[in-house]
């Protein structure tokens, strides 16, 4: 039972580690465009936005893992085994929703650093940096879809 337990709790740790990366990623963009936007109020929108971007791993891509984990997959591997999981079964989980997790952490965290360099020139180039700084920002955000993807092939593949 407690391997099981185990693994109902391995999703969460995966989108805890996504919101502390988001938290992270979100704070450095934030702390530079309340500078930008004391200094041009027009960049608010682009600030906003640009801010904003790191959610999407705890979002998006943390949280279709966790819904993913709970309503397919753990009871999946629950009916397989009787609803005794193996403690390697467990572990596999815990192992793969780690993997998730710091792939959404790092994601966000790079993402807001990206974002932040991006904002900090919104008033030097008149916002004509915007769209470059989200398509840079999107380099990031593949890593966490890359994340996501590969952790739900490596869960189907256990179960």
């Amino acid at each position: 039972m407690e391997a099981q337990m185990l693994a109902y709790l391995a999703p969460a740790l995966a989108e805890a580690l996504a919101v502390v990366g988001t938290t992270l990623g979100i704070r450095k963009a934030a702390s530079v465009g309340l500078s930008i936007i004391s200094e041009e109020p027009a960049m608010r929108a682009p600030v906003l936005l640009l801010s904003f971007l790191p959610a999407t791993q705890t979002l998006i891509y943390g949280f279709v893992f966790v819904y993913f984990m709970y309503s397919q997959h753990l009871p999946a591997a629950a009916a397989k085994y009787g609803g005794t999981m193996p403690v390697t079964t467990a572990l596999a989980f815990l192992g793969i929703s780690l993997f998730v997790g710091f792939a959404q952490m790092f994601s966000a965290w790079g993402q807001g650093s990206v974002c932040a360099d991006a904002v900090s020139l919104l008033v030097k180039t008149r916002g004509g940096i915007f769209s470059m700084g989200l398509i840079l920002a999107a380099y990031e955000e593949l890593f966490g879809m890359l994340g996501l993807v590969y952790g739900l092939l490596m869960v189907s593949l256990v179960i």
